[in-house]
């Protein structure tokens, strides 16, 4: 089969190896419109239900990912209000690595496997491709590619805040939510570790709190400026870096994007250009990365390429439906969050945590004992002894000699869940 696949993210490489692990006569092309090395980002968190599936279908670009990966343990939540600072704990762990550390793995590990990656190659409509039996569209939530055919019923909605992902120099070991109230309102950052020595810092506000602090209008430089002071006391008094890759971040509004079908004739859609879900759920890279790997068994057990984007379309939309109807609740929840923020920490931390719903009985009181110094000590020593254990299933015997286990949150070098089940805050695509 000849399969061009547009698009070198997560998705687009992931499903090139999925596809000519399980098929090596395929004739798989993956188009990339960027140069190599030039992607755009900082880090993406996962958990461990991802690398269960990693292992299961590509041991050797998994433990790399392992390898070149960081753990966080613990999140806390900061709210810098009227009262001065207060935090509140939520239990759990899980994983980030740099978006251009897993970008170059999975397409090293792609191009090993005869996968021919193209960068540079703008394709502006499918008239422009190369002849396929198959067209995989995985260039984003902008996608091109499907926005080219009406038939997907392509839905986007454009949420309320403004937002902007940055890194800094400042190592969180935890993933950190720090609120600041200013004479403007309330804006507010997601941090968490990428690698060695550099984190992730998403910043977040409503779009009354952004306008009145003139973010609107300042220039690059002048409005992380503006950000390094407002966030002093989380970063340390470290710098924010907004330039990846030579490009400066810029603002932003999230669009949520959803569609009718993922599949028309022999184009089919993946990762973002299928669905998007909010950065508050972080789970964007993983879903992305799933898609791939059901979508080319898909095309293993259904030769006919019309039955076998049938099932992946059947399957996978079932799957994503109360997750996007997750993200989506998660997102409405944080362009509302000045209404909860009267509250002390831990009652805040709390409603943050609910946001989704479904929470059984006695979420509160777990949530009140985590508070105890005492009692998150004894969570993470359990948590050290399950990624022990999970690691060790799924055939991770290097995972003894990696410095995971202590209290400090270091990883490498640089609970199984329901992929339908989302984390108490966690951001991060």
């Amino acid at each position: 089969m000849r399969v061009v696949c547009v698009g070198a993210g997560p998705a687009g490489l992931y499903f090139a190896i999925s596809a000519k692990l399980r098929d090596a006569g395929h004739e798989v092309t993956v188009l990339e419109r960027d140069p190599w090395a030039a992607t755009y980002g900082w880090g993406v968190v996962y958990w461990d239900d991802l690398l269960d599936v990693l292992y299961r279908n590509d041991p050797e670009s998994a433990r790399e990912i392992t390898a070149r990966s960081v753990l966080w343990q613990d999140q806390e939540v900061r709210v810098h209000g009227i009262n001065g600072e207060q935090t509140a704990y939520f239990g759990g762990y899980g994983y980030s690595i740099g978006r251009s550390a897993l970008l170059d793995i999975l397409a090293r590990r792609a191009t090993q496997l005869g996968v021919d990656v193209q960068y540079s190659h703008h394709v502006a409509e499918p008239s422009a491709l190369p002849p396929a039996d198959l067209v995989v569209a995985a260039d984003g939530a902008n996608s091109r590619i499907r926005d080219h055919h009406k038939e997907f019923g392509t839905r986007v909605e454009v949420g309320l805040n403004p937002y902007i992902w940055l890194g800094t120099e400042q190592s969180f070991r935890s993933f950190v939510f720090s609120f600041n109230r200013t004479s403007a309102g309330w804006i507010w950052l997601h941090a968490y570790p990428s690698v060695a020595g550099i984190s992730t810092c998403i910043v977040e506000c409503s779009p009354h709190t952004w306008k009145a602090l003139g973010l609107d209008l300042l220039g690059d430089d002048e409005g992380v400026q503006l950000l390094e002071g407002i966030f002093q006391r989380a970063l340390d008094g470290h710098r924010l870096l907004s330039r990846s890759r030579g490009a400066p971040a810029h603002w932003q509004r999230f669009a949520h994007v959803t569609n009718d079908s993922w599949y028309h004739d022999t184009t089919v859609l993946l990762g973002d250009a299928a669905h998007t879900t909010h950065f508050t759920l972080g789970s964007g890279t993983r879903l992305a990365m799933i898609d791939a790997v059901v979508l080319a068994h898909s095309l293993r057990e259904y030769p006919d390429v019309q039955g076998a984007l049938r099932e992946y379309d059947l399957h996978r939309r079932a799957e994503l439906h109360p997750v996007q109807a997750a993200a989506r609740t998660s997102m409405a929840w944080f362009e509302h969050v000045d209404q909860y923020l009267d509250r002390d920490a831990v009652a805040f931390a709390h409603a943050m945590s609910v946001r989704h719903a479904g929470q059984s009985p006695w979420h509160h009181q777990l949530h009140l004992a985590t508070q105890i110094t005492a009692v998150r000590g004894a969570r993470r020593a359990f948590a050290t002894g399950r990624r022990w254990y999970l690691a060790r299933r799924r055939g991770d015997m290097a995972a003894r000699q990696r410095p995971w286990d202590g209290d400090e949150g270091s990883a490498g070098s640089e609970s199984p869940r329901s992929v339908s089940a989302p984390r108490p805050g966690a951001p991060g695509n």
